[in-house]
């Protein structure tokens, strides 16, 4: 039996699936002590499904911490930041754009240091050890314990980053480094921005992870657990320990992954309405469609892997209010994880879109009663207004004016009750309101491939060999039974001004979770 948990702003979700089945599902209010709300939601669907603890084989635990702690500058470490390029890439420094709050939290200590590579992977310079040496001798001084290497074109050879982290741990003890190959891709400013962004984490993330095993062990879970990351795929605590940056956006991957799985769809739009936002995204070949742009989170540029999604502030606890005008607008303000106790169809005195639902006769939660008086106009204009948001959110994500299916999950899917323009079929399954906790049951274990190739040197078919493997075995190692292990995606993008007919490839490859049956078999 699998158990999955997804923590959002407003609900925390829990759901028990054995042999292919939900045998039980839970909802219940997110905390302010995240922690105590996992206990809370794994406790209900153990009770609910009437299994004892060591019936459970895995559960996954998907998590906004990490987003949440960065986007609010909170629990962030100092970092050291060295960049291998000299004498190359010094007209931008780390973090020159970076918001100004952020900065001041993180520091500014750059470190500079001869290194990097071309783009065909000659070297730039030779490595310095003795430069390396001096900066470790300095972050000592200043009492500096975690670090982002970054080095020009380290996705094609990682070998100046490795040498550098190996002095710093010979140097610093207890240092945690983070190097940019390991959590971003080509463009040395975004990945370098992302590997900041990791080694801010850092010290959190022990914390967190040793928070969700201290919760299993009050329920007595001996079981393995993992955390979804930001692909669709999950990872084991201890990755999550060095990587806590690729959670983040993990909880509209559950989503969509649950929403895959429930419905059977492999490519469609995936609308997932919470209790604060409404996040679009669209399936292909059951996985969330990448970003194949930098994108910001907490005003800081970034190029790790990310879902294509589109977030607007509609949910279930969004504010409705009529304008002097008469207008009727919904969000993007909401009461949050309050609904329950604000809502006026749970005895509170804020008009919520869920109020809205209600009155229009979407019926089953709470007091009815409570807004059988609302005005009819107000509460026309408000189903308006939510649909139009709803409808404008899918025609963004689409890429052509054909319809498409559209699977509708979320706590918040009552919101929605009529067609909607440029949808061919609307798929409400069963269990839509927690496709999030199941979609981090039901995760796979990924594995990626990025690299350059000059295809007049070795030729298409054997690049694409050569980048298919590598993602095969990145998901082997990632641990996937190498015996489910297929290739998902692989995509090629021509680079401007290179000589050599070169390719950016990347690939992508998924498989179940090894397990010790398994293995033995």
């Amino acid at each position: 039996m699998r158990i999955g948990v997804d923590v959002g702003g407003t609900n925390t979700d829990a759901v028990i699936i054995h042999e292919g089945k939900v045998i039980a599902a839970l909802k219940t209010p997110t905390t302010d002590d995240v922690g105590t709300g996992v206990v809370l939601a794994i406790r209900g669907v153990l009770a609910q499904a009437g299994v004892p603890p060591a019936a459970i084989g895995q559960v996954t635990i998907g998590t906004t911490h990490f987003t949440n702690a960065f986007v609010e500058r909170r629990r962030l470490m100092e970092v050291a930041v060295l960049r291998l390029s000299l004498p190359s890439n010094t007209s931008v420094r780390p973090m020159i754009d970076w918001p100004s709050d952020l900065t001041a939290v993180i520091g500014d200590h750059i470190y500079w240091a001869h290194g990097g590579y071309e783009f065909d992977g000659r070297e730039i310079a030779p490595f310095d050890e003795t430069e390396i040496e001096a900066a470790a001798r300095d972050m000592m001084r200043k009492g500096l314990r975690h670090v982002a290497i970054s080095c020009a074109f380290s996705p094609i050879n990682d070998a100046m980053e490795q040498k550098a982290a190996a002095i710093l741990r010979a140097m610093i003890p207890g240092v945690h480094v983070t190097l940019s190959s390991e959590v971003g891709r080509m463009g040395i400013i975004e990945r370098e921005n992302a590997a900041i962004m990791n080694a801010a984490l850092s010290a959190m993330s022990g914390t967190v992870v040793g928070a969700f095993r201290s919760a299993l062990q009050k329920l007595s879970i001996t079981a393995p657990f993992y955390i979804s990351q930001n692909d669709g795929t999950i990872m084991g605590a201890d990755h999550v320990e060095r990587f806590p940056v690729l959670t983040f956006a993990s909880g509209l991957t559950n989503s969509m992954r649950g929403a895959a799985w429930l419905s059977g769809l492999q490519d469609a739009i995936v609308v997932d309405i919470g209790g604060t936002t409404t996040d679009v995204g669209v399936l292909a070949h059951g996985y969330p469609r990448e970003t194949s742009m930098a994108i910001q989170v907490g005003g800081v540029r970034t190029n790790f892997r990310m879902p294509d999604l589109h977030s607007i502030g509609l949910g279930g606890g969004s504010l409705v209010v009529r304008q002097p005008d008469g207008a009727v607008t919904v969000g993007p303000r909401s009461v949050g994880y309050d609904l329950i106790t604000k809502g006026l169809v749970f005895g509170g005195d804020v008009l919520t879109a869920t109020d809205i639902a209600v009155a229009a006769g979407r019926g089953g939660i709470g007091d009815a009663t409570a807004v059988a008086g609302l005005d009819r106009g107000l509460v026309q204009g408000a189903v308006a207004a939510m649909h139009g948001m709803v409808e404008a959110a899918i025609d963004r994500m689409k890429t052509s004016a054909t319809a498409v299916p559209v699977i509708l999950v979320g706590g918040g899917g009552v919101l929605v009750s009529r067609p909607l323009p440029g949808v061919s079929e609307l798929h409400v399954p069963a269990h839509a309101d927690v496709a999030n906790a199941i979609g981090a049951a039901m995760a796979q274990v990924g594995g990626e491939a990025d690299r350059i190739y000059f295809y007049d040197r070795i030729g298409r078919a054997a690049a694409l060999d050569s980048a298919k493997a590598e993602a095969v075995e990145a998901a082997a190692a990632a641990g996937a039974d190498p015996a489910t292990v297929r290739v998902m995606e692989v995509e090629e993008t021509p680079v401007a001004y290179m000589p050599g007919n070169a390719m950016r490839v990347r690939a992508k490859a998924v498989g179940d979770l090894a397990t010790p049956s398994r293995n033995a078999a």
